[in-house]
């Protein structure tokens, strides 16, 4: 706020409004100046605007170093430009720390879906066993809600982090002829975009940017469900990277708890609800709301805080993720060979047409369930299904890298996809 105080000083001077010293009087003291955030809170319980309060510290920060100097503070201006400009200012900053937190993930999500991308394991519908696809498939597919968060996340911030100047009822009527020379100039000052015209009563580009910004948290949460659900004991698939007291439990000294994941989890349920307040604040009343702008500023700081821990947190559960393999192997195999169902279907429909293959594959699986035999083995023993398939064709069907189909070429896309878009 007290940034663009000191602007709005200096671009009054650069158009003749303000003298130059006094400018720069104002401007020096909103360097230094020092304000009671718990007097001010108080005090705009009475005014209803943080600003008020602000205004009226700095101008008396301002008169005892000059009287002249403190008559032109925060002329020209309402109290929406000073809070709404001053929101803008910290969103950017903020913003571009999230941005840096999903570039962060997204790098680590790239170099799992290479680094797997022949690593088989079984992949889950509905929660239970479907059939073999790649870990670094997995990894892609978290990397591609990363890579639409990365490229979209930037253009809806720089549409919210803009100027907000348009004095009391918004057409700078108190500057006269000279409006738009100050809004460029105090748009200069602060290295902010001036729109077309003030936002103070449409408020859409903060709705755009909470809808952005709860995407990256929800992102970052599917992450965190997916390893959470990979770490459990029973499964054992990955693992949170372990450090000295990271995960433990105030009662139970085995446990090594998906700390993370839990984070990103809270911060994923967390995010819609504060989007969705943005989205009620869209149809404020005439040229300036009441109660919707005014609390716009909470909610952003609660929204940006809870997406930002959860995508430090996958950042830093990727970056040292423990990937087991081997047990990725072994509870594939832990489905007698079920898990390769599909492509058994797939060969006896060539030989005897879908339906009559998808009848015989349902009556294999079922016998492998029921006599706890592999679906190879009851494959074997039913004598339609060794005359629709010669035996030497079987080891093929149950090769979990025959399983993977397109999956090598949609990792190559969507690391392709985080490159194009990391670079650009």
């Amino acid at each position: 706020m007290a940034r663009f105080e000191a602007a709005l000083a200096l671009a009054e001077s650069r158009t003749g409004l303000v003298p130059a010293e006094h400018a720069q009087t104002i401007a020096r003291v909103c360097e230094r100046a020092e304000f009671d955030a718990t007097a001010l809170a108080r005090a705009a319980r009475t005014t209803g605007a943080i600003a008020i309060p602000f205004v009226q510290s700095l101008t008396a920060q301002v008169a005892a170093v000059s009287a002249e100097a403190a008559r032109h503070v925060h002329f020209g201006a309402t109290s929406q430009d000073v809070t709404d400009t001053a929101v803008a200012l910290c969103l950017r900053s903020a913003g571009e720390r999230l941005i840096g937190l999903a570039t962060r993930a997204g790098d680590a999500a790239a170099q799992l879906a290479e680094r797997h991308a022949r690593t088989p394991l079984a992949a889950r519908t509905l929660l239970q066993p479907a059939l073999p696809v790649p870990f670094g498939w997995k990894a892609a597919v978290w990397l591609s809600a990363l890579t639409r968060s990365r490229s979209r996340l930037p253009a809806a911030l720089a549409q919210a982090c803009t100027l907000q100047f348009g004095g009391a009822g918004g057409t700078l009527s108190a500057f006269g002829a000279r409006g738009d020379a100050v809004a460029e100039a105090l748009a200069g000052e602060l290295d902010l975009p001036r729109p077309a015209l003030p936002w103070h009563s449409a408020r859409d580009a903060f709705a755009r940017l909470g809808a952005e910004i709860a995407i990256v948290a929800g992102a970052v949460g599917k992450i965190g469900r997916d390893v959470s659900l990979l770490m459990q004991a029973e499964v054992g698939e990955a693992a949170e990277p372990a450090a000295a007291g990271r995960g433990g439990s105030s009662s139970l000294p085995h446990k090594r708890n998906p700390v993370g994941s839990l984070l990103a989890l809270e911060a994923a349920q967390r995010a819609p609800g504060l989007a969705a307040t943005l989205l009620v604040q869209l149809a404020p009343e005439h040229e300036r709301g009441l109660g919707q702008w005014q609390s716009q500023w909470f909610t952003l700081r609660e929204l940006l805080c809870s997406a930002a821990s959860g995508a430090a947190a996958m950042a830093e559960v990727l970056e040292g993720l423990e990937v087991d393999a081997a047990a990725m192997r072994r509870n594939l195999e832990r489905t007698r060979g079920l898990v390769y169902s599909e492509a058994v279907a797939v060969r006896l429909s060539r030989t005897l047409g879908k339906a009559a293959a998808h009848q015989l594959i349902e009556k294999l699986c079922a016998r492998a369930q029921r006599e706890g035999i592999t679906l190879l083995e009851a494959l074997r023993a039913d004598p339609e299904a060794a005359r629709a398939i010669p035996a030497p064709e079987l080891p093929a069907l149950f090769d979990a890298e025959n399983a993977f189909g397109s999956a090598g070429a949609m990792i190559a896309r969507a690391l392709a996809e985080w490159r194009a878009v990391r670079e650009s």
